[in-house]
């Protein structure tokens, strides 16, 4: 349900925090980011298994232990070729775990405009919402909390009213206690 997804694709967009430039090319040449671009371009394109076959094997070749740009980047997005929300938690939690993990100083040897505190309103919202969809509301709703006290770190404009506005829906839906998924939501299903 990552919604880095739509925004990565997005050209000369303005914005200075979080993972907007994760898939684009660095200043720096890095093999893994670009084998990650094309695996995430091939998800867009619709091939989906291919996608998720792309990145299982980047991410055997990262490990867990690897690069915490590369693990927050990649299970980011390979969450969102998941259509059941637990197979796209586990991967949520790896991205957030990854981010745990990493400095601005990494992230900004990808791309200039990274900050590491612009990637917790979104991966705070993707758990919230496959715990909401799981039906897990009491864990939604702490994860929800957590992406609502990280949203002064989103950006003004399009990528932080995104993240803003999917905030309020999720947490409409927590309160509503609908497992539904959202017609907003990245993945497969679409």
């Amino acid at each position: 349900m990552a919604l880095w997804e739509r925004i990565a694709a997005t050209p000369n967009d303005d914005r200075k925090d979080g993972l907007t430039s994760m898939t684009t090319p660095s200043a720096t040449p890095d093999p893994t980011m670009e084998a990650i671009g094309t695996a995430v371009g091939r998800g867009h394109a619709g091939d989906i298994d291919a996608a998720r076959r792309d990145l299982l094997v980047i991410w055997e070749q990262i490990g867990a232990a690897g690069d915490p740009f590369h693990r927050c980047t990649l299970a980011h997005y390979l969450a969102d070729l998941y259509d059941d929300p637990a197979e796209a938690l586990v991967w949520d939690v790896r991205a957030l775990d990854a981010a745990d993990a990493l400095t601005d100083e990494r992230a900004q040897q990808h791309h200039a405009s990274l900050h590491v505190a612009g990637f917790y309103p979104s991966l705070y919202l993707n758990l919230a919402d496959n715990f909401r969809r799981l039906g897990s509301f009491q864990a939604a709703g702490e994860q929800i909390d957590k992406a609502e006290q990280h949203t002064s770190a989103l950006p003004d404009g399009p990528y932080g009213d995104t993240i803003r506005t999917a905030i309020r829906d999720v947490n409409q839906a927590i309160t509503n206690r609908d497992t539904t998924r959202r017609a907003s939501a990245h993945g497969p299903a679409q």
